[in-house]
């Protein structure tokens, strides 16, 4: 079994909590990419983490965090900021993040700081969220994109509040069309697809996106599990009843149990193995959402099965 490379952005999660009657602020290893790649690592799947971390004691953690999770930092660098910080506050069990943090460190990772050969190397290789808006990191992205040997996911992760700039819209809808053109898998969420296609429904989007070039998109829809667009055929995979305690990193181990799957077994070969892909990785970020913190909460195999048994 080869190795993924999984590029994005790394901070810190502040999410809001309470203790003994009091508003707090939980402190959590997050970013969306660093979700997938902890996932993935938990999964049993070999990964790297390739992106730009603060020059602080927060960045430490990360990197320990990273480290005792058994993913690989050999592409990531250090740079001269203070570690970004992404503060969530909940109306249900889905977070509501706004980012806190200049220079952002999480996006100084540029093109000329790009690991190639570890790139070439990997059999599967994810980019997209939050790094792509900013021209060093997607200009690192795009590098990594077009020597990439592997298999090559993508995930918009799209974030509204940063989408707040006079024309900021319609470049992600760009980006977005760019890589989905060059994608083996897109992973997106159902509110990603508002956003970025407010008129379509999700099978409208998921059509669009492969029209582009990607081979299979995957849409989550929460508790209504997921939309499968593979070959010739687009099918609902139903999600495992639960009671959501907190849905963070829930569809980041989406992404993280299929690209796991792509690195033990390649490709699926007909439309029922995506579904069954698809469910798996459901099963997954069930045990995610049944406990508190994204990245922490991210399961092994073992535990999914027992779940699930």
């Amino acid at each position: 079994m080869g190795y993924a490379v999984v590029l994005g952005e790394a901070l810190i999660d502040l999410l809001d909590a309470e203790q003994d009657g009091e508003p707090v602020y939980r402190q959590a290893v997050g970013g969306g990419p660093l979700n997938v790649a902890v996932a993935v690592a938990r999964l049993g799947g070999d990964v790297q983490f390739v992106g730009s971390l603060g020059d602080d004691a927060l960045a430490g953690r990360i990197r320990a965090f990273l480290a005792d999770a058994g993913v690989g930092l050999t592409g990531a660098v250090t740079a001269s900021a203070p570690t970004a910080l992404a503060v969530a506050t909940f109306a249900g069990p889905e977070p509501d993040f706004r980012f806190y943090g200049e220079p952002r460190s999480y996006a100084l990772l540029g093109p000329d700081d790009l690991d190639v050969p570890l790139v070439e190397g990997a059999d599967v290789l994810y980019c997209g969220s939050i790094v792509l808006l900013d021209p060093p990191t997607l200009a690192a992205a795009r590098r990594a994109w077009s020597v990439a040997g592997g298999l090559r996911v993508f995930d918009p992760n799209v974030r509204p509040r940063l989408l707040t700039a006079p024309g900021a819209l319609d470049r992600l809808r760009t980006v977005v069309a760019e890589f989905a053109a060059g994608a083996h898998l897109v992973k997106l969420s159902g509110a990603d697809a508002r956003v970025l296609y407010p008129d379509e429904p999700v099978e409208g989007v998921a059509a669009y996106l492969r029209e582009l070039g990607a081979a299979t998109v995957v849409v989550t829809l929460g508790a209504d599990g997921a939309l499968v667009a593979a070959a010739h055929e687009v099918a609902h995979v139903p999600a495992p009843t639960v009671d959501a305690v907190d849905a963070t990193g829930a569809g980041d181990s989406v992404m993280g149990a299929l690209v796991a799957d792509l690195l033990t077994d390649g490709e699926p070969t007909d439309p029922s193995g995506w579904r069954d892909r698809v469910a798996f990785a459901l099963r997954v970020a069930a045990v995610v959402c049944e406990s508190p913190g994204g990245a922490t909460a991210m399961p092994t195999r073992a535990a999914v099965t027992t779940r699930f048994r």
